[in-house]
Protein backbone atom coordinates (compact mmCIF):
# COMPACT_ATOMS: atom_id res chain seq x y z
CA UNK A 1 0.00 0.00 0.00
CA UNK A 2 0.98 3.51 -0.62
CA UNK A 3 1.13 6.28 1.80
CA UNK A 4 0.83 9.75 1.86
CA UNK A 5 0.64 13.06 4.60
CA UNK A 6 -2.55 14.34 4.90
CA UNK A 7 -2.34 18.05 4.36
CA UNK A 8 -0.39 19.89 6.79
CA UNK A 9 0.01 16.89 9.11
CA UNK A 10 2.40 14.84 10.32
CA UNK A 11 -0.15 11.91 9.86
CA UNK A 12 0.10 9.56 7.03
CA UNK A 13 -2.98 7.72 5.66
CA UNK A 14 -3.24 5.33 2.90
CA UNK A 15 -3.34 6.58 -0.80
CA UNK A 16 -7.12 5.08 -1.02
CA UNK A 17 -10.01 5.82 1.33
CA UNK A 18 -12.27 3.41 2.60
CA UNK A 19 -15.57 5.02 2.74
CA UNK A 20 -18.77 3.43 4.44
CA UNK A 21 -21.54 4.98 2.95
CA UNK A 22 -22.87 1.91 1.90
CA UNK A 23 -22.93 0.22 5.36
CA UNK A 24 -26.12 -0.52 6.74
CA UNK A 25 -28.54 0.25 3.65
CA UNK A 26 -26.45 -1.90 1.26
CA UNK A 27 -23.89 -3.95 2.67
CA UNK A 28 -24.92 -5.90 5.57
CA UNK A 29 -23.01 -5.89 8.90
CA UNK A 30 -21.18 -8.96 8.49
CA UNK A 31 -20.39 -8.14 5.33
CA UNK A 32 -19.15 -4.15 6.13
CA UNK A 33 -17.11 -6.15 9.16
CA UNK A 34 -15.55 -8.08 6.31
CA UNK A 35 -14.87 -5.26 4.31
CA UNK A 36 -13.07 -3.44 7.22
CA UNK A 37 -10.68 -6.38 8.37
CA UNK A 38 -9.98 -6.89 4.54
CA UNK A 39 -8.97 -3.33 4.18
CA UNK A 40 -6.51 -3.13 6.81
CA UNK A 41 -4.79 -6.64 5.98
CA UNK A 42 -4.27 -4.76 2.65
CA UNK A 43 -2.72 -1.82 4.62
CA UNK A 44 -5.68 0.78 3.87
CA UNK A 45 -5.52 2.44 7.38
CA UNK A 46 -8.07 5.75 6.43
CA UNK A 47 -11.57 5.27 7.18
CA UNK A 48 -14.26 7.69 6.52
CA UNK A 49 -17.84 7.66 7.85
CA UNK A 50 -20.30 10.95 8.71
CA UNK A 51 -22.76 10.69 11.39
CA UNK A 52 -25.54 10.95 9.06
CA UNK A 53 -24.58 7.82 7.11
CA UNK A 54 -26.71 5.32 7.29
CA UNK A 55 -30.20 7.06 6.24
CA UNK A 56 -31.86 6.67 9.68
CA UNK A 57 -32.50 10.06 11.18
CA UNK A 58 -30.26 10.54 14.18
CA UNK A 59 -29.32 7.09 14.53
CA UNK A 60 -25.30 7.10 12.62
CA UNK A 61 -26.19 3.69 11.74
CA UNK A 62 -23.37 3.72 9.48
CA UNK A 63 -20.94 4.54 13.02
CA UNK A 64 -22.66 2.19 15.07
CA UNK A 65 -21.23 -0.45 12.60
CA UNK A 66 -18.02 0.54 12.64
CA UNK A 67 -18.23 0.98 16.94
CA UNK A 68 -19.31 -2.51 17.15
CA UNK A 69 -15.87 -3.37 14.84
CA UNK A 70 -13.83 -1.73 16.58
CA UNK A 71 -14.80 -3.00 20.03
CA UNK A 72 -14.76 -6.48 18.73
CA UNK A 73 -11.00 -5.99 16.98
CA UNK A 74 -9.31 -3.44 19.33
CA UNK A 75 -7.70 -2.01 16.34
CA UNK A 76 -8.50 1.53 16.79
CA UNK A 77 -4.82 2.76 16.99
CA UNK A 78 -4.50 1.01 13.76
CA UNK A 79 -6.82 3.10 11.38
CA UNK A 80 -6.94 6.88 10.97
CA UNK A 81 -10.74 7.51 11.63
CA UNK A 82 -12.70 10.21 10.02
CA UNK A 83 -16.14 11.52 10.64
CA UNK A 84 -18.67 14.49 9.61
CA UNK A 85 -20.94 17.07 11.36
CA UNK A 86 -23.87 19.09 9.55
CA UNK A 87 -26.65 16.91 8.35
CA UNK A 88 -29.70 17.06 10.63
CA UNK A 89 -29.97 14.58 12.85
CA UNK A 90 -33.34 15.44 14.78
CA UNK A 91 -36.38 17.27 13.47
CA UNK A 92 -36.06 19.98 15.40
CA UNK A 93 -34.13 23.02 16.40
CA UNK A 94 -30.36 23.16 17.19
CA UNK A 95 -30.48 19.51 15.11
CA UNK A 96 -28.51 20.62 12.02
CA UNK A 97 -25.24 22.86 10.62
CA UNK A 98 -22.26 23.64 12.40
CA UNK A 99 -23.20 25.85 15.73
CA UNK A 100 -21.40 25.04 18.94
CA UNK A 101 -24.45 23.69 20.53
CA UNK A 102 -25.14 21.39 17.51
CA UNK A 103 -20.94 20.32 16.80
CA UNK A 104 -20.61 19.84 20.85
CA UNK A 105 -23.31 17.49 21.04
CA UNK A 106 -22.91 15.42 17.74
CA UNK A 107 -19.06 15.04 18.70
CA UNK A 108 -20.22 13.01 21.64
CA UNK A 109 -22.61 11.41 20.24
CA UNK A 110 -20.51 10.21 17.26
CA UNK A 111 -17.80 9.39 20.21
CA UNK A 112 -19.95 6.92 21.62
CA UNK A 113 -21.41 5.07 18.61
CA UNK A 114 -18.17 4.73 17.16
CA UNK A 115 -16.95 3.52 20.63
CA UNK A 116 -13.73 5.91 20.62
CA UNK A 117 -12.47 8.56 22.45
CA UNK A 118 -11.34 10.56 19.23
CA UNK A 119 -11.91 11.23 15.78
CA UNK A 120 -9.13 11.87 13.95
CA UNK A 121 -10.32 14.16 11.17
CA UNK A 122 -13.73 15.37 12.14
CA UNK A 123 -15.26 17.11 8.87
CA UNK A 124 -17.87 19.96 8.32
CA UNK A 125 -19.81 17.85 5.49
CA UNK A 126 -20.84 21.38 4.21
CA UNK A 127 -20.41 25.08 4.43
CA UNK A 128 -22.89 26.71 7.34
CA UNK A 129 -23.60 30.13 6.45
CA UNK A 130 -25.64 30.54 9.32
CA UNK A 131 -22.83 30.33 11.26
CA UNK A 132 -20.17 32.53 12.13
CA UNK A 133 -16.17 31.35 11.21
CA UNK A 134 -15.21 32.03 15.04
CA UNK A 135 -18.26 29.86 16.32
CA UNK A 136 -17.50 27.25 14.81
CA UNK A 137 -13.41 27.50 15.00
CA UNK A 138 -14.20 27.88 18.92
CA UNK A 139 -16.06 24.91 18.87
CA UNK A 140 -13.47 22.99 17.12
CA UNK A 141 -10.49 24.29 18.92
CA UNK A 142 -11.94 23.63 22.43
CA UNK A 143 -12.91 19.94 21.00
CA UNK A 144 -8.89 19.84 19.98
CA UNK A 145 -7.67 21.14 23.81
CA UNK A 146 -10.27 18.18 25.37
CA UNK A 147 -8.47 15.32 22.74
CA UNK A 148 -11.61 14.48 21.19
CA UNK A 149 -10.86 16.06 17.84
CA UNK A 150 -7.29 15.79 16.59
CA UNK A 151 -7.79 17.24 13.24
CA UNK A 152 -10.58 19.18 11.04
CA UNK A 153 -11.45 18.85 7.95
CA UNK A 154 -14.05 20.13 5.45
CA UNK A 155 -16.38 18.99 2.75
CA UNK A 156 -18.14 20.57 -0.37
CA UNK A 157 -16.64 23.66 0.34
CA UNK A 158 -16.31 25.71 -1.93
CA UNK A 159 -12.64 27.35 -3.01
CA UNK A 160 -13.30 30.79 -1.13
CA UNK A 161 -14.89 28.76 1.84
CA UNK A 162 -11.49 27.21 2.56
CA UNK A 163 -9.99 30.67 2.05
CA UNK A 164 -12.51 32.13 4.72
CA UNK A 165 -12.13 29.57 6.36
CA UNK A 166 -8.34 29.20 6.86
CA UNK A 167 -7.94 32.91 7.70
CA UNK A 168 -10.25 32.41 10.07
CA UNK A 169 -8.16 30.19 11.60
CA UNK A 170 -4.89 31.62 11.26
CA UNK A 171 -6.50 34.78 13.16
CA UNK A 172 -7.15 32.82 16.30
CA UNK A 173 -3.30 30.98 15.71
CA UNK A 174 -5.26 27.67 15.31
CA UNK A 175 -4.31 24.58 13.02
CA UNK A 176 -7.17 25.00 10.52
CA UNK A 177 -8.35 23.06 8.16
CA UNK A 178 -5.87 20.14 7.08
CA UNK A 179 -8.87 18.69 3.90
CA UNK A 180 -10.92 19.14 1.86
CA UNK A 181 -13.41 16.18 0.48
CA UNK A 182 -14.91 17.45 -2.58
CA UNK A 183 -16.72 15.67 -5.60
CA UNK A 184 -14.17 15.24 -8.52
CA UNK A 185 -13.60 13.06 -10.96
CA UNK A 186 -12.61 12.51 -14.62
CA UNK A 187 -16.38 13.04 -15.43
CA UNK A 188 -16.84 16.21 -12.93
CA UNK A 189 -13.58 18.48 -13.13
CA UNK A 190 -15.44 21.80 -11.74
CA UNK A 191 -13.29 21.65 -8.53
CA UNK A 192 -10.32 22.26 -10.87
CA UNK A 193 -11.22 25.78 -10.98
CA UNK A 194 -10.70 26.94 -7.78
CA UNK A 195 -11.65 24.09 -5.26
CA UNK A 196 -7.78 22.15 -5.70
CA UNK A 197 -5.63 25.65 -5.82
CA UNK A 198 -7.26 26.99 -3.11
CA UNK A 199 -6.39 23.51 -1.33
CA UNK A 200 -2.48 23.48 -2.85
CA UNK A 201 -2.03 27.24 -1.38
CA UNK A 202 -3.87 26.29 2.01
CA UNK A 203 -1.84 23.00 2.45
CA UNK A 204 -4.67 20.75 2.44
CA UNK A 205 -4.93 17.15 1.76
CA UNK A 206 -7.58 16.64 -1.15
CA UNK A 207 -10.07 13.82 -0.68
CA UNK A 208 -12.29 13.17 -4.04
CA UNK A 209 -15.45 11.29 -3.77
CA UNK A 210 -17.65 9.67 -6.18
CA UNK A 211 -14.53 9.03 -8.02
CA UNK A 212 -16.73 6.84 -10.40
CA UNK A 213 -19.32 9.56 -10.61
CA UNK A 214 -22.05 7.07 -9.24
CA UNK A 215 -20.97 3.92 -11.31
CA UNK A 216 -20.24 6.26 -15.14
CA UNK A 217 -17.01 5.49 -15.26
CA UNK A 218 -17.27 1.70 -13.09
CA UNK A 219 -18.03 0.22 -17.03
CA UNK A 220 -21.48 1.36 -16.87
CA UNK A 221 -22.08 0.02 -20.76
CA UNK A 222 -20.80 -2.98 -20.04
CA UNK A 223 -22.69 -3.73 -17.65
CA UNK A 224 -25.83 -2.31 -19.49
CA UNK A 225 -25.00 -4.52 -22.16
CA UNK A 226 -24.94 -7.64 -20.02
CA UNK A 227 -28.36 -7.20 -19.06
CA UNK A 228 -27.89 -4.78 -15.63
CA UNK A 229 -29.32 -2.12 -14.33
CA UNK A 230 -27.68 1.05 -14.71
CA UNK A 231 -28.56 2.10 -11.28
CA UNK A 232 -30.58 4.87 -9.92
CA UNK A 233 -32.26 8.01 -12.08
CA UNK A 234 -29.44 10.25 -11.19
CA UNK A 235 -26.72 7.77 -12.53
CA UNK A 236 -29.20 7.54 -15.76
CA UNK A 237 -29.57 11.00 -15.62
CA UNK A 238 -25.58 11.72 -16.21
CA UNK A 239 -25.18 8.26 -18.35
CA UNK A 240 -27.59 10.26 -20.92
CA UNK A 241 -25.65 13.75 -20.67
CA UNK A 242 -22.10 11.58 -21.21
CA UNK A 243 -23.11 8.34 -23.18
CA UNK A 244 -20.81 9.43 -26.03
CA UNK A 245 -17.96 9.75 -24.05
CA UNK A 246 -18.18 7.13 -21.82
CA UNK A 247 -18.35 4.59 -24.60
CA UNK A 248 -14.90 6.19 -25.72
CA UNK A 249 -13.86 6.45 -22.30
CA UNK A 250 -14.41 2.44 -22.11
CA UNK A 251 -12.53 2.01 -25.47
CA UNK A 252 -9.75 3.54 -23.85
CA UNK A 253 -9.89 1.26 -21.18
CA UNK A 254 -10.03 -1.69 -23.74
CA UNK A 255 -7.01 -0.43 -25.21
CA UNK A 256 -4.88 -0.77 -22.51
CA UNK A 257 -6.55 -3.54 -21.08
CA UNK A 258 -7.55 -2.38 -18.26
CA UNK A 259 -10.98 -2.39 -16.36
CA UNK A 260 -12.43 1.30 -16.45
CA UNK A 261 -12.69 1.77 -12.31
CA UNK A 262 -9.27 1.28 -12.31
CA UNK A 263 -8.17 3.59 -14.57
CA UNK A 264 -10.60 6.11 -13.04
CA UNK A 265 -9.35 5.70 -9.37
CA UNK A 266 -5.70 5.62 -10.76
CA UNK A 267 -6.27 9.23 -13.22
CA UNK A 268 -7.14 10.67 -9.35
CA UNK A 269 -3.73 9.68 -8.09
CA UNK A 270 -1.96 11.40 -11.38
CA UNK A 271 -3.88 14.55 -10.20
CA UNK A 272 -1.37 16.95 -8.26
CA UNK A 273 -2.46 17.19 -4.30
CA UNK A 274 -4.82 14.44 -4.43
CA UNK A 275 -4.46 12.67 -1.23
CA UNK A 276 -6.54 9.77 -1.70
CA UNK A 277 -9.92 9.00 -3.32
CA UNK A 278 -12.76 7.64 -1.83
CA UNK A 279 -13.72 3.91 -2.79
CA UNK A 280 -16.91 2.88 -1.31
CA UNK A 281 -17.31 -1.13 -1.67
CA UNK A 282 -20.59 -2.89 -1.16
CA UNK A 283 -18.51 -5.91 -1.93
CA UNK A 284 -15.18 -7.87 -0.73
CA UNK A 285 -14.57 -8.51 -4.60
CA UNK A 286 -15.40 -4.57 -5.56
CA UNK A 287 -12.95 -3.72 -2.97
CA UNK A 288 -9.93 -6.22 -3.94
CA UNK A 289 -10.59 -4.21 -7.85
CA UNK A 290 -9.69 -0.92 -6.12
CA UNK A 291 -6.73 -2.17 -5.20
CA UNK A 292 -5.21 -2.20 -9.02
CA UNK A 293 -5.13 1.66 -9.11
CA UNK A 294 -2.04 1.51 -7.07
CA UNK A 295 -0.01 -0.25 -9.25
CA UNK A 296 -1.13 1.47 -12.57
CA UNK A 297 0.99 4.17 -14.13
CA UNK A 298 -0.22 6.37 -16.99
CA UNK A 299 1.85 7.93 -19.41
CA UNK A 300 1.27 11.35 -20.82
CA UNK A 301 -0.03 10.10 -23.87
CA UNK A 302 -2.52 8.47 -21.72
CA UNK A 303 -2.93 11.37 -19.98
CA UNK A 304 -3.84 13.12 -22.81
CA UNK A 305 -5.55 10.61 -24.36
CA UNK A 306 -8.28 11.21 -20.91
CA UNK A 307 -8.34 14.97 -21.31
CA UNK A 308 -9.65 14.75 -24.82
CA UNK A 309 -12.15 12.12 -23.99
CA UNK A 310 -13.20 14.05 -20.73
CA UNK A 311 -11.63 17.76 -21.12
CA UNK A 312 -11.30 19.96 -17.57
CA UNK A 313 -12.00 23.36 -17.72
CA UNK A 314 -8.72 24.16 -18.69
CA UNK A 315 -6.55 24.67 -15.52
CA UNK A 316 -7.66 27.14 -12.36
CA UNK A 317 -9.20 30.45 -12.74
CA UNK A 318 -9.23 33.11 -13.19
CA UNK A 319 -6.88 31.61 -16.68
CA UNK A 320 -9.71 28.77 -17.26
CA UNK A 321 -12.89 31.77 -17.74
CA UNK A 322 -13.60 32.66 -21.77
CA UNK A 323 -12.71 36.09 -22.20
Amino acid sequence: MQYTHLGRTGMEVSRLVLGTMNFGPDTPEETSHAIMNRALDLGINFFDTANIYGWRLGEGWTEQIIGRWLARTGQRDEIVLATKVYEPMGEGPNTRGLSALHIRKQVEDSLRRLRTDRIDLYQAHHVDRGTPWDEFWQAMDILVAQGKVLYVGSSNFAGWHIAQACEAARRRHSLGLVSEQSLYNLAERTAELEVLPAAREYGLGVIPWSPLYGGILGGILRKTSGGRASGSDLTAKRLAANRERVADYEAFCDEIGRHPATVALAWLLHQPGVTGPIIGPRTLEQLDHSLAALDLRLGAAELARLDEIFPGPGGPAPEAYAW
